[in-house]
């Protein structure tokens, strides 16, 4: 028996560090299923789903005391998987819906919207979990949860918040019966904005951030 095996047997099922790395286990298995695309209709619910259950696990993580790993160096875990198949598979499965808008920071003030996606923004969030789920699988506990907790406050608690939210705002307006607009529902043959588009919209954004900058350093 490995030592990995021996580590993940004799955990406490009541121990915060095993809670969380089952919550995190079941996003990665739940997400991959989903990106199969094996049952389509129920993807939006059962993603809005496995995002607020791993946002607990992120709350639990954000509210504990802050975690300090066992070495000052980070073992090399080895190289990230690649996640370039599933994100390809949940941009075609959330086509219709996978562009959205987001505000990075609701404290800081922006004139416009930052286009964001869907499969971009969760293929994110499962490169962050994959990576702290290596070090936790070979028995760096401690380094797992350093590196989830981190990750959590640095970049996938406030990725999966803004994936939350927009999964949210569709089904809302499926379920209260109020067509998105601009897609005309769920059943649109418009084209998602390309990545084009994308660069172009956070390039007027960065331009009129800027331009605001410039203009209020000129003020004395």
């Amino acid at each position: 028996m490995s030592d990995a095996t021996l580590h993940a047997t004799n955990q406490n099922p009541d121990d915060f560090s095993v809670q969380i790395a089952d919550q995190i286990e079941s996003f990665l298995v739940a997400v991959t299923e989903v990106a199969k695309g094996d049952e389509p209709d129920s993807a939006v619910p059962f993603l809005l789903l496995e995002v607020s259950q791993l946002l607990l696990a992120g709350g639990r993580l954000g509210a504990h005391e802050d975690i300090v790993p066992d070495e000052r160096y980070e073992p090399d875990p080895g190289p990230e998987p690649d996640v370039d198949g599933l994100r390809e598979n949940l941009a075609r499965l959330l086509e219709p819906i996978d562009v959205y808008s987001e505000v990075f920071d609701p404290y800081e003030p922006r004139k416009a919207r930052v286009p964001a996606r869907l499969s971009d923004d969760l293929a994110d969030v499962i490169t962050d979990l994959r990576h702290g789920m290596v070090h936790y699988r070979a028995g760096r506990t401690t380094e797992a949860l350093w590196w989830w907790q981190f990750s959590y406050f640095s970049n996938w608690g406030s990725t999966a918040s803004a994936t939350l939210r927009a999964l949210h705002s569709v089904l809302a307006h499926v379920r209260l019966n109020q067509p998105l607009e601009e897609l005309d529902g769920l059943d649109t043959d418009q084209p998602a904005m390309g990545d084009e588009t994308l660069e172009f919209e956070a390039g007027q954004v960065m331009a009129e951030e800027i331009g605001e900058h410039l203009g209020m350093g000129q003020v004395k």
